[in-house]
C-alpha cells in the first residue's frame, strides 16, 4: 500500500508533538544524545505542511544508534539503518499513514545536521516571503507525484 501524502494547514500541535516525541527519544539516546531538533515544515509556524514530524537528533556515537533498534521498534519506530544516506539512520513511525521520521546524524557529520537545520532556519525566517510559493509547490505536488 503506498503512502498518502495531503498538506495541511499549520497545527499548532505539532511541536507539542514534537516536544512528547523528543523525550522519548532522548530517554533512549541516553548519554550518547548531544541534541535534538525539530525539522522540516511542521517546524515553521504558519506554514502548511505534510502532517508528518520531521525529527533530527544528533549523537556522540552513530554505531551505538544501531544498538537500540529494539527500543525505538517497542515505542512504534521502524529501524532502516541509511536507507540511502551514509552516515545517517532513518526510522519512521506509523506505516503507510507516516506520523514522524528521525534523522540520526553523528555530531561531528556539520555537513547534514547543518543543511536540515540551514533549511529550516531559512524557513523560519523567510516565511511570508517563501510561504505563497511552499503552498503551491506542495499542494501541486501531492496531485501530481504518486507514491
Amino acid at each position: 500500500m503506498s503512502q498518502h501524502i495531503t498538506v495541511v494547514d499549520y497545527n499548532p500541535l505539532w511541536a507539542k508533538k514534537y516536544e512528547e516525541e523528543a523525550l522519548l527519544i532522548q530517554d533512549i539516546l541516553a548519554d550518547n544524545c548531544v541534541a535534538i531538533y525539530h525539522i522540516g515544515s511542521t517546524s515553521v509556524e504558519g506554514l502548511a505542511a505534510k502532517p508528518i514530524i520531521d525529527i533530527m537528533a544528533a549523537v556522540r556515537n552513530l554505531e551505538k544508534v544501531d544498538d537500540a533498534a529494539e527500543a525505538f521498534s517497542k515505542i512504534g519506530y521502524e529501524y532502516l539503518g541509511e536507507f540511502g544516506i551514509a552516515g545517517r539512520r532513518y526510522l519512521r513511525k506509523g506505516g503507510d499513514e507516516r506520523t514522524h521520521q528521525i534523522h540520526i546524524f553523528q555530531a561531528d557529520d556539520w555537513n547534514n545536521i547543518g543543511r536540515h537545520l540551514a533549511f529550516r532556519d531559512y524557513m523560519r525566517t523567510h516565511k511570508k516571503k517563501n510561504e505563497t510559493n511552499m503552498q503551491k509547490s506542495k499542494k501541486s505536488s501531492c496531485t501530481k507525484i504518486p507514491l
